[in-house]
Parts: C-alpha cells; sequence; structure tokens
C-alpha cells in the first residue's frame, strides 16, 4: 500500500473510531455514573483499541454543551474533588437509538463481507398455459 492509500485508510479509521467512542462513551454512562479516569477504566479492554484520557474529556465536554450528559463536582476521600458524568433523559434516549442503528450497520457490515449464498434461478420468462377442461 502506498503512503497516499495508508493516510486515507488511516483518516478513515479515525473517523470511524470518533463515532464508536463517542457512543461506547454514552453506553457505559447509561449503566453507571463516573468520573474521567474512571470512564476510561470502563473503556479499557486489553484486546480492544487503546483509549486515552485527552480523547475522552473532549468527548464529555461536547456531549455535555449537547445537552446529553451533565457533570458535577462532588469531593473525593481519595484527593481533590472529581467532575462526576452521568446522561441526561436525552442522552439515554440518544444512546438507545445510537445502539440500535449500530446494531443495524455491524449486521449490514458482517452481510456484506459474508460469502455470497447461492441465489434462486431467476424465473424464466415462459409462459404457462392452464387447460381447464370442459364440463361433461
Amino acid at each position: 500500500m502506498n503512503k497516499i492509500m495508508a493516510e486515507e485508510t488511516d483518516n478513515k479509521v479515525t473517523q470511524l473510531r470518533k463515532g464508536i467512542l463517542e457512543l461506547a462513551v454514552l453506553a457505559v454512562l447509561y449503566r453507571q455514573t463516573h468520573y474521567g479516569y474512571s470512564l476510561v477504566r470502563s473503556l479499557a479492554n486489553p484486546d480492544a483499541v487503546e483509549i486515552k484520557e485527552g480523547t475522552v474529556y473532549p468527548i464529555l465536554s461536547r456531549l455535555n454543551r449537547e445537552g446529553l450528559v451533565r457533570s458535577d463536582w462532588v469531593e473525593s476521600s481519595q484527593g481533590p474533588p472529581r467532575k462526576y458524568y452521568e446522561l441526561t433523559t436525552a442522552g439515554r434516549a440518544v444512546c438507545e437509538s445510537l445502539q440500535t442503528e449500530f446494531r443495524r450497520l455491524v449486521l449490514l457490515v458482517e452481510s456484506a463481507a459474508a460469502e455470497p449464498q447461492p441465489q434462486p434461478d431467476p424465473p424464466s420468462n415462459k409462459k404457462i398455459v392452464i387447460r381447464r377442461k370442459k364440463n361433461e
């Protein structure tokens, strides 16, 4: 693969990850309230894409501006106060809608990538003549 194609592929992968990561953040917050670092840890998976705090905070900030997430500062016994995030009612509805659409898209991609199934022969253009017996 040449350098231009590699860069185009990287750009497409980046765009794909951005949308999916936003959905992942919404999905984690759908289940439970989190502060930033605990959210990053919840998304961490050794077999998945590496998620960094610097990636998650801009998403949280944008979701907050859009009214999908609200945040509150909470005192912590383990250090400075932490900013906790939770989904709003609108955020919950958007999360449910996006998850449904995501599942449909996954099915589309899986179906498109699957081995083609044999298709039945198309109907021929032959006419079928049905003759009725005359009443005796």
